[in-house]
């Protein structure tokens, strides 16, 4: 029988055909293939923002299965709950996925694992989310790495497996088992009205990442080491949306990188230094877990940071209404379409934690609901990083200067004119989509006179510093 039965494979955060080491598993042995998406309490658990994506993601995967002759089946409650009732009810004799490495995650696949194999279901795990394992790098002293470069140095010698193609064959079940209607999950709820404004900034589906991946190979990648500071300029790859839910994977991308090195384009050695930041992302993770939930350096926890988030100078900041329009452009980037330039992020960030002096915390949580590029272990490096309590961070007394940032990477203010309407006599349609994306209680007009900063620049750092100075840092 178990050379017959069906092979579950349990879709997640890897919503491609190629490059897909269970699919490809699957297919290897010639037994009919059952994908499943089972929306868990960490699907449930996802912010307005990312839980709308993932959702669209699901969509559009279902149709690529659906052209290659396929199904995907949509289930929902515990994840083991749902594996073991759906084994059962089709004589299943496997069970394979692509990993994850969030403690989450980690604690549900290995409690699913154990359950399957004690009924006898042969369960497997495959790499791909990830160029490299996180306990694969290691120091020379056998320990995980805590700084970036050195990271980066040994990472490089790595070998990254080649990328596998997508299935041609795989082969259906002779009887479907009964599937939840997509359109009954409502993954979008959360996003209201701001869900029609950030679509069309949406990327969406295996081919519009690939495509995404070539257009930037082909004519940004060479500028990419000085056109990735500047927010105005498109250039990036804006791939961060779709490696999120694995619509590519990290090592498509990185041996599109390595070719362009080869070929002597100038940023594909950046490009690829920003592949494995992520990464180092999940490396920290994985090896210290407590990086997503508590300052990861211990002598942090004794900090005087505002953890109430219902204050009113994070309800402005929240709103991009902190009279610093760096900062609040960027923040109202994020809320027409869904992402934030990586520049203005640590501007925008440093500003919260720093001039504000409010928890990393607050602005990790806020960007979960509000990216659909959310990413658990990057969203979590960056805000520490930038707060100075994360790993590798710049030096933690480090204050950056929004207007002299602005000055540097935005020297027309062109980002700044994008995206803030009020005091403009013609603002840019950008600008004015904020005011269709937000909620409607805010009760925010692009007729509203913009705001007056809330701390200003240079008192907001001194009190940073005094506050650095007074618990000995």
């Amino acid at each position: 029988m178990a050379e017959t039965s069906p092979i579950i494979v349990w879709i997640r955060r890897d919503l491609r055909l190629s490059d897909h080491g269970a699919l490809s598993a699957a297919e290897a042995t010639g037994r009919p293939v059952i994908p499943v998406f089972i929306r868990d309490n960490l699907v449930d658990g996802l912010g307005a923002a990312p839980k709308w994506r993932l959702g669209l993601g699901i969509a559009k995967f279902a149709e690529a299965l659906e052209a290659k002759g396929m199904r995907l089946i949509l289930r929902s409650g515990s994840a083991r709950d749902v594996l073991e009732a759906l084994a059962k009810q089709t004589g299943a004799s496997a069970v394979f996925w692509m990993r994850a490495y969030d403690p989450q995650s980690v604690q549900r696949d290995t409690d699913v694992k154990a359950a399957l194999k004690d009924r006898g279901i042969e369960a497997q795990s495959f790499a791909g989310h990830l160029l490299f394992e996180p306990w694969s790098v290691q120091t020379k002293q056998g320990g995980f790495y805590k700084v970036f470069t050195p990271f980066w140095r040994e990472a490089r010698t790595h070998a990254v497996a080649v990328p596998l193609r997508a299935p041609s064959n795989l082969r259906a079940p002779e009887t479907w088992p009964e599937s939840e209607a997509f359109e009954d999950w409502h993954l979008g709820a959360a996003m209201r009205r701001g869900a029609d404004v950030v679509l069309p900034y949406v990327r969406l589906g295996e081919a519009a990442a690939q495509g995404r991946l070539g257009a930037f190979i082909a004519s940004k990648v060479a500028d990419y080491g000085e056109h990735r500071d500047l927010p105005a300029e498109d250039g990036t790859s804006g791939l961060s949306e779709n490696l999120s839910l694995g619509e590519i994977s990290p090592a498509q991308c990185w041996q599109a990188g390595r070719r362009a090195m080869e070929e002597g384009k100038p940023g594909a050695e950046t490009f690829l230094k920003e592949l494995v930041w992520r990464e180092f992302a999940y490396h920290l993770m994985w090896h210290t877990p407590h990086l997503l939930t508590d300052n990861w350096r211990q002598e942090w926890q004794v900090f005087p940071w505002n953890e109430d988030a219902r204050r009113a100078e994070v309800k402005a900041w929240q709103q991009g209404r902190t009279g610093i329009p760096f900062v609040d452009a960027g923040l109202r980037e994020m809320y027409v379409t869904g992402r934030m330039h990586n520049r203005v992020r640590m501007i925008v960030g440093s500003y919260l934690t720093k001039h504000l002096l409010c928890h990393w915390k607050i602005g990790q949580r806020w960007f979960e609901d509000c990216l659909i590029d959310w990413d658990p272990a990057s969203n979590a490096m960056g805000w520490q990083w930038v707060a100075g309590s994360g790993p590798d961070a710049s030096p933690y007394f480090r204050v950056f200067n929004p207007a002299t940032q602005r000055e540097k990477f935005d020297p027309q203010r062109v980002f700044v004119d994008r995206w803030i309407a009020e005091g403009r006599k013609s603002p840019t349609p950008e600008a004015l989509s904020y005011f269709e994306a937000i909620p409607e209680r805010w009760g925010m007009r692009a007729s509203d006179a913009y705001p007056e900063p809330i701390v200003a620049l240079d008192e907001g750092r001194k009190r940073a510093l005094g506050a650095y100075e007074n618990k000995g840092f």
